[in-house]
């Protein structure tokens, strides 16, 4: 993962971060209203978003890249923080029911690899959920925030990235529509760009989020071998009936 990710606590803290964490944790409860019971991993900058299930979750696990500084959970929260890269998660196949990625995709060196590693853990009717900077955005034109830094997807662009690695998705949505400037009067009507952006702007929105199932077709091969057992005998019989055309 690469060193953008380091001033992610920085802007966090200031009033324009502290708005858009508000609005996506929002969105993200949305999504995953109540997760009791559940075991939920957390892939990227995924710790302050994890608290919305610590009550509830069996357990959290917030996967920190070595560089990264770790996330101070209360002593009482069934969360905890693995240090690790995040393509060579140290937990075994099917280790986890809901998997949030968040400011994890964009920065990672290596994609592929990510949600392979996501792939396997996760549990086969468990869910994926991607928040990934919109490259069409405000958002994705300004260094200043998290969500200029790395590789901005569009909608279409995230969800076929998706598919290639063996996911299929069943939910789409969209949050910060507020346009990403310090301007107190624009802050304090954020939550009014919310409402209104989705049918207004809909194409626009900072952050693109994505909820996905794993595709079980798509780890499946296709049956080659059966298919040519079958073409084989109807080549014999196109040659036999050649054959007796010439001897009449």
């Amino acid at each position: 993962m690469r060193d953008e990710n380091l001033g992610l606590e920085g802007f966090y803290a200031t009033p324009t971060g502290l708005v858009a964490a508000r609005l996506l944790r929002e969105r993200l409860r949305a999504f995953w209203p109540k997760l009791p019971g559940q075991s939920v991993l957390g892939l990227g900058y995924a710790s302050p978003f994890l608290r919305l299930w610590r009550v509830e979750a069996a357990r959290c696990v917030a996967v920190v890249p070595p560089h990264l500084p770790r996330w101070r959970w209360p002593r009482k929260a069934a969360c905890r923080t693995a240090v690790a890269e995040d393509d060579a998660l140290p937990f075994p196949d099917l280790s986890f029911d809901r998997i949030l990625l968040v400011h994890g995709l964009e920065t990672t060196e290596n994609a592929r690899r990510l949600l392979r590693e996501a792939w396997r853990v996760l549990k086969d009717d468990g869910r994926l959920l991607v928040a990934a900077p919109n490259r069409l955005s405000f958002w994705a034109q300004l260094e200043r925030t998290p969500f200029g830094h790395g590789q901005p997807y569009s909608p279409g662009q995230l969800e076929r990235l998706l598919r290639r690695q063996m996911f299929s998705v069943e939910r789409r949505g969209a949050a910060l529509f507020v346009p990403p400037f310090r301007a107190r009067l624009l802050l304090r009507s954020a939550e009014g760009w919310e409402r209104v952006g989705p049918r207004v702007f809909p194409r626009f929105a900072g952050v693109t989020l994505l909820e996905a199932g794993k595709d079980m077709f798509a780890a499946i091969p296709a049956p080659a071998a059966a298919e040519a057992v079958v073409a084989r005998p109807l080549r014999r019989r196109v040659a036999a009936t050649a054959a007796a055309t010439e001897r009449v």
